[in-house]
């Protein structure tokens, strides 16, 4: 690493320090820069747009295959060619299509009543007048959106956002088992996957039109999945949810409740979807991907070898001043907006019709319903390499005149 450089591995550069600022510094360089995490495992460090896109898209020179998470540096993950995240085309393009047709944009639009619902349900409580931890109220949302696409038991969806929260960050003290990181992820992986096989086994008989009968009656390569297939892409459907849909909020509260932005986002409901978009980019919830080059390939004046791990920090791209200018303000009329808070390429995230569309709603419903947003604390960050994001977020605001948060007839 270049002199001044952090440790890019240390949760707690993305709790307590700044990220950012190490990339920013990286970008300038006419080569790429290599962290050694010890003896045998180091990465290269991708963090300009046009590289982030050139790896995550050239499946064939950089393999997700071996494992997409900095965690897992140096042992192949077992859910490779299983897992949809961890699966290279043309088998990820035959595996994802039924799944793709069941989460587009279309079939997503017809589920906007029941998200609505479940987001009114949520947020509730901010018009009571009181302190409200917006983190813990967002942090629950995928699980409720997920989790009735999906067909989960209402019941479950606390355990399950809890435990797949403990997947993307076992290093936060709240989240981490006394055991320490690797007994929390053993405990939380074998919880959640015990939990999916027993209702697979129960829905085998019992098909409806969710998501989870969607996974078990697919067919590719002539057969259905098989049950590890399937238990393996339910566990990454809920963590994908996880990860892309509350930050990108928390962070809108937690930087920004007090300059503006949400006053004038509020005076003006047309720029609602570019607004959620620069949220999304500003956040870039998911902090890395992880891969593998498959033969020796050259990127930025750099000789990266076959077998080499490559790590892309999507928040760094997405504040490259190349491809944003301007890049560290928060426009929320920014336009054009490529970013890349769910990936690029044949691995761009398959729920982000789900995400974007409850985001939209979300922010409609908060904007319009409430006002006189103010911190009522100091925000709290997780500590996660993986996922970046804020996990209290204390706030409070005030009922709009005339506007009582029913749900919708």
């Amino acid at each position: 690493m270049h002199p001044g450089a952090a440790d890019l591995v240390n949760p707690l550069l993305y709790s307590e320090g700044d990220a950012h600022a190490v990339w920013r510094r990286m970008r300038e360089l006419d080569s790429l820069t290599r962290q050694e995490v010890d003896e045998k495992r180091g990465f290269w460090n991708i963090v300009g747009f046009e590289d982030a896109e050139r790896v995550l898209r050239e499946t064939a020179t950089f393999t997700s295959e071996r494992g997409t998470m900095l965690d897992l540096l140096g042992t192949d993950d077992p859910a490779g060619g299983k897992q949809l995240a961890v699966t290279d085309p043309p088998r990820h393009t035959e595996m994802q299509t039924r799944l793709k047709k069941a989460l587009a944009v279309k079939a997503v639009e017809r589920q906007k009543d029941m998200i609505r619902r479940l987001i009114l349900d949520l947020i509730t409580p901010l018009g009571d007048g009181g302190s409200f931890d917006f983190a813990e109220a967002m942090l629950a949302m995928p699980m409720s959106v997920t989790g009735t696409m999906m067909g989960l038991p209402q019941a479950d969806w606390p355990w399950l956002s809890r435990l797949t929260t403990v997947c993307i960050a076992a290093d936060d003290p709240d989240y981490q088992d006394p055991g320490g990181k690797a007994a929390t992820l053993e405990s939380a992986h074998r919880e959640l996957f015990a939990y999916f096989q027993d209702l697979v086994r129960f829905r085998r008989g019992d098909l409806g039109d969710d998501l989870l009968s969607v996974l078990i009656s697919t067919e590719f390569e002539g057969r259905h999945m098989d049950p590890g297939e399937i238990v393996a892409n339910c566990y990454s459907l809920l963590l994908g949810a996880n990860v892309t849909t509350p930050h990108s909020p928390n962070y809108v509260m937690a930087e920004f409740i007090d300059s503006g932005v949400l006053e004038d986002w509020a005076a003006h409901p047309e720029v609602n979807v570019t607004a959620v978009e620069e949220a999304l980019r500003w956040a870039s919830p998911v902090n890395h991907f992880l891969r593998y080059a498959t033969h020796d390939t050259e990127i930025r004046n750099t000789l990266v070898a076959a077998g080499d791990a490559v790590v892309v920090w999507l928040g760094a791209a997405n504040r490259d001043e190349a491809v944003f200018p301007d890049a560290t303000t928060f426009d929320i009329r920014r336009k054009p907006n490529k970013h890349v808070a769910f990936g690029i390429g044949p691995h761009y995230c398959v729920g982000h019709s789900v995400a974007r569309v409850t985001l939209r709603i979300l922010f409609e419903e908060l904007l319009t319903r409430f006002e006189d947003f103010r911190p009522a604390g100091e925000p709290e960050r997780l500590a996660s390499n993986f996922v970046s994001g804020y996990k209290h977020v204390p706030i409070t605001a005030r009922l709009r005149t005339g506007a009582g948060v029913r749900r919708p007839g």
